[in-house]
């Protein structure tokens, strides 16, 4: 455990971003293996639009990351933080509730909110917008969404008391398991299910993507399943019965160009069933 602790306090960026791009390649060679859609669009031209918004996503961490780093540093050095005020304990459980915990702020927490916050929603929509589900798909997210994604995740780090270690070591799984679970895979069923009680499987989280409610808001999970279950918010879907996008925008002129995705969050509102608004 102690190497790993090393590994994640001195990992090179080349690393980090070997980690992102790596993912991205070796999911887009297992969804030719086994997919679950059979997709017929233009994979590369698809990949190309969520592939952009993944830069913008690097360029906004990158920019705001001193932010996270001095945020980090701050709580180990005045002893702030639910980490910080536990008693001692073994390195591999003090890990896992700070996994645990940066999980329910940073990426279930947040989630919940832009499905339930109207201003959220319509950056956010970008993502639900996505009607060809594939690993690409994972960080289509909408510039201004990626700002106040990295804004609850500081926040996670800060009420927390997140080494930075635990930070990188956070965000790589992050990236894995959303490029995991948002891949046109298809895992047997038993598998599936048995991976669902722990992480956010491919089937888990594919409901999420179901274009209409109840669905569309369940599943809020990025990396343990947990909380979907405390939460009441954990839903099941038949694989054959999901439909990808999002109702209000099923219009290929509105999903797949990217100057409208842009454009979405500032177009006059729509009442859809997704935000129960």
């Amino acid at each position: 455990m102690e190497s790993i602790v090393e590994y994640f306090k001195n990992i090179p960026s080349s690393h980090r971003s070997a980690i992102l791009v790596g993912g991205i390649a070796f999911f887009w060679m297992l969804e030719s293996a086994i997919p679950l859609v059979r997709f017929s669009y233009k994979k590369w031209r698809h990949a190309g639009i969520n592939i952009f918004f993944t830069l913008t996503t690097i360029v906004i961490n990158f920019t705001l990351a001193f932010l996270l780093l001095k945020t980090a540093d701050w709580t180990v050095a005045n002893n702030f933080g639910i980490l910080q005020w536990l008693p001692e304990m073994p390195l591999w459980a003090y890990t896992i509730i700070g996994l645990l915990l940066l999980d329910l702020i940073g990426a279930y927490f947040v989630h919940w909110s832009e499905h339930k916050v109207k201003w959220m929603w319509r950056f956010h929509l970008i993502h639900h917008s996505d009607t060809t589900i594939d690993t690409t798909s994972a960080n289509r997210h909408h510039p201004g969404e990626s700002v106040f994604r990295f804004v609850f995740t500081t926040a996670g780090v800060l009420i927390v008391g997140t080494p930075m270690w635990l930070v990188f070591m956070y965000q790589s799984m992050s990236v894995l398991l959303s490029q995991f679970n948002h891949a046109n895979i298809v895992l047997p069923k038993k598998l599936d299910n048995f991976l669902s009680w722990f992480i956010i499987s491919p089937d888990m989280h594919k409901v999420h993507h179901h274009y209409v409610m109840p669905y569309t808001d369940s599943n809020y999970g990025n990396i343990f399943s947990f909380w979907d279950r405390l939460f009441g918010t954990f839903r099941t879907l038949s694989r054959d019965k999901i439909i990808y996008g999002v109702d209000t925008h099923m219009d290929p002129k509105e999903n797949d160009q990217l100057g409208n995705l842009l454009k979405i969050p500032f177009q006059p509102y729509r009442k859809t069933e997704n935000t129960g608004n």
